[in-house]
């Protein structure tokens, strides 16, 4: 039982070191102006919301991967979320099928811990026309597609610039 303790509080030391703890800030437009952000069975207002959280849930997430103090501001120009908004009965439904593939444009720059610009770009267009092709994971996840193509953008060009 000893053993089990000190190989316990070795991990409790260990852990926190090599715990990254870069941040994520996100600037939004005016979901109106976006390409395809329309809500299928919400409000309006709750499902701009509820897209906003997510999607900077997500860059938080994937900014954890960033060193202690490094910076990832991302600025969303436009959005067009997998699948067309179409009328059904009394309600809308999204419909998802090839040929309505997710698309996003983004603005970021990537800051170390002393302000130093590491990457930045102003028009990066990101786009997935065989986004269901691919094994989905994560079948019961909000915004799956559009979290997958960010994962991919941040694996190729942000994690890179690191080195």
């Amino acid at each position: 039982m000893n053993l089990v303790k000190k190989i316990a509080a070795t991990m409790c030391i260990a852990l926190p070191a090599l715990a990254h703890a870069g941040e994520s800030v996100v600037k939004w437009h005016d979901f109106n102006d976006y390409r395809d952000v329309r809500a299928s069975n919400q409000t309006k207002s709750s499902y701009h919301k509820s897209v906003a959280a997510s999607f900077e849930k997500h860059m938080a997430k994937l900014a954890e991967q960033l060193p202690k103090d490094y910076k990832l501001n991302v600025e969303f120009t436009d959005l067009d979320l997998a699948g067309d908004v179409r009328y059904g009965g009394m309600d809308e439904i999204r419909v998802v099928k090839p040929i309505y593939f997710p698309r996003i444009k983004l603005g970021y720059s990537l800051t170390d811990n002393d302000g130093t610009v590491l990457s930045k770009d102003t028009d990066v267009e990101l786009k997935d026309m065989g986004f269901m092709d691919k094994i989905k994971m994560g079948r019961d996840e909000s915004f799956y597609y559009e979290k997958r193509l960010l994962t991919e953008w941040f694996g190729e060009q942000i994690l890179p610039s690191l080195d």
